[in-house]
């Protein structure tokens, strides 16, 4: 399914109607880069567009000298079309954006969240970077005008020495410090298929007392992506209360297979956004 990156598309997906607060949906077998999107979007159909036309969507992701190298900045542009090759023009704001584009490398060990700007003629393009040469997968997630929220995926390759491939194991504890911290999470469920409530407790690292003033981040308290450890089930969930402010941030999903997950979280304090990182085994 890996593919070098010279305007690499992504192959046809079908959207699927989603429920509200994450749930979970399984990657489509057939095509290996189509997974359901995980949001609050109603799916209901576009009446300006014949029934059908917002299926099967793809997406093609490059870069202007063909590839990326390490620790270069870079333009990615991705190009969103229809069935037809016809460029998709009119998308639904979600969560204070467009479109979210989420990059992982082979061993889940980097994260970037990030979002591109919409140049129109189907065209997002964002500048970034790559920390080491290797595989990349880069996640394209939004919702049509018409259509439900869904994810476009590709594998891609960044020219340069690749970092040390690192064994993805599941934490022995979930309590993490990050950015003088302490985050620690609790899970209602571990078992794939089942409702589960992810409950981020976000303290003082040092007073361990609870902060509870947390702002805004993309309009909730807080976002979380969870991918399986081969990047191919991707969950992109939000808050319970996007209204909460701490200490306890809340998330309701489900696993859709057991196995290794990496879970990250992302909040916002006194201005700052912080990312912390989680792994489970789902059983």
């Amino acid at each position: 399914m890996k593919k070098k990156i010279i305007l690499v598309a992504a192959a046809a997906i079908a959207l699927s109607v989603l429920a509200a607060c994450g749930k979970a949906g399984e990657e489509k077998p057939a095509g290996g880069n189509n997974h359901a999107g995980h949001g609050e979007s109603s799916g209901q159909e576009n009446a300006e567009k014949p029934a059908g036309q917002l299926e099967n969507l793809q997406a093609s992701f490059a870069f202007p000298a063909g590839a990326a190298k390490a620790n270069e900045e870079t333009e990615l542009t991705i190009q969103v079309t229809d069935k037809d090759g016809k460029p998709v023009n009119k998308y639904e704001v979600n969560h204070e954006k467009l479109l979210h584009l989420i990059i992982v490398n082979h061993d889940l060990s980097f994260f970037n969240h990030i979002h591109p700007e919409f140049k129109g003629d189907g065209t997002f393009t964002v500048n970034t970077s790559f920390p080491a040469g290797g595989e990349y997968k880069v996640f394209a997630d939004f919702i049509p005008t018409g259509g439900a929220k869904i994810t476009l995926s590709e594998w891609v390759k960044v020219e340069g020495k690749e970092a040390k491939h690192s064994a993805i194991a599941a934490d022995a504890k979930l309590v993490k410090e990050v950015d003088g911290k302490e985050i620690e999470l609790a899970m209602s469920a571990i078992k794939p298929k089942e409702d589960v409530t992810l409950t981020f407790n976000i303290r003082d690292a040092k007073t361990k007392k609870g902060i509870d003033n947390l702002q805004p981040y993309l309009g909730a308290v807080g976002h979380v992506v969870i991918l399986s450890e081969d990047a191919n089930q991707y969950l992109h969930v939000h808050p319970i209360d996007e209204k909460a402010t701490g200490p306890d941030a809340k998330f309701a999903t489900s696993f859709p297979q057991s196995g290794t997950f990496k879970i990250w979280g992302q909040f916002q304090h006194n201005g700052e956004v912080f990312t912390v990182p989680f792994v489970v085994d789902v059983k």
